[in-house]
């Protein structure tokens, strides 16, 4: 399935069968020219407190907390085979999230974003940029240019992403066009993937979410993303934070099959 350009190999693994452990074996699966290819994996499981539990592991094997877009496809796909109803929560590594159907796309409600980092700088081969952070489910820098088009992502992306502030974990990097009082261009690099990707679900809401705390745009905020899809995020700014967070997008299927063991 695909989530505006963002693409995953999801599975039913509501018997706990799949080896999760083996890392190898879930980059092969993700490799694009060895594997079926896809940005990352995910996995329905079994709650205790929730309909289902969703994992998401990155093309690298390693497992991260929470997926916008992949979020999205999980629930519609949850929905589809009847783990799920049309109104839903899961777990995730994030926390609780709810979802709910529209039509044939996904608007979710996602956690509470924490650990803002406004009005920051960073020093990348001799140049300084201005950026501002948050975690919106993931770590997401977030840098303001004129036109993204112009923006060398995968240098950019990756000098950012291992950069010393933000070790051990890293993060993910954005950078973002204002194009209207609601209206963002966004591009994304992503951590665990290491290169762009076409979008990204937490991304979008971080973008949304600094560019309305430094009062650039008003919610509901449109992103337009590098793939050409648009998503949409709302939100309610407080004091220090903000509230009733949403993220609606489309669900895709691409294709279903099987794959031999390895």
């Amino acid at each position: 399935m695909h989530g505006a350009g963002n693409d995953f190999v999801l599975m039913d693994d509501r018997d706990l069968t799949f080896p999760v452990d083996d890392h190898d074996l879930i980059a092969l699966l993700c490799h694009r020219r060895t594997g079926v290819g896809a940005d990352g994996l995910l996995l329905i499981q079994p709650s205790k407190t929730a309909d289902f539990r969703m994992r998401y592991f990155n093309a690298d094997g390693g497992e991260i907390d929470m997926c916008g877009n992949g979020a999205r496809c999980i629930a519609r796909l949850a929905h589809d085979i009847g783990a799920a109803p049309a109104s839903m929560s899961f777990d995730t590594m994030a926390g609780l999230i709810r979802a709910e159907m529209v039509g044939d796309q996904v608007r979710l409600q996602m956690t509470p974003p924490h650990d803002w980092r406004m009005g920051q700088t960073i020093e990348i081969d001799g140049v300084r940029y201005n950026y501002d952070f948050v975690n919106s489910g993931v770590e997401h820098v977030v840098i303001e240019v004129p036109d993204v088009d112009d923006v060398d992502l995968q240098s950019l992306g990756s000098a950012i992403r291992y950069h010393e502030d933000f070790a051990p974990r890293g993060t993910n990097v954005n950078v973002v066009t204002i194009t209207g009082p609601s209206d963002i261009r966004i591009r994304t690099y992503e951590r665990g993937v290491e290169a762009e990707t076409l979008a990204c679900g937490t991304g979008m809401v971080a973008a949304g979410l600094l560019a309305g705390r430094n009062r650039r745009v008003t919610s509901p905020v449109r992103l337009t993303c590098a793939g050409g899809d648009v998503l949409e995020i709302g939100y309610n700014l407080t004091d220090d934070s903000a509230a009733d967070v949403t993220l609606l997008g489309p669900a895709v299927y691409v294709f279903r099959g099987e794959i031999g063991s390895h």
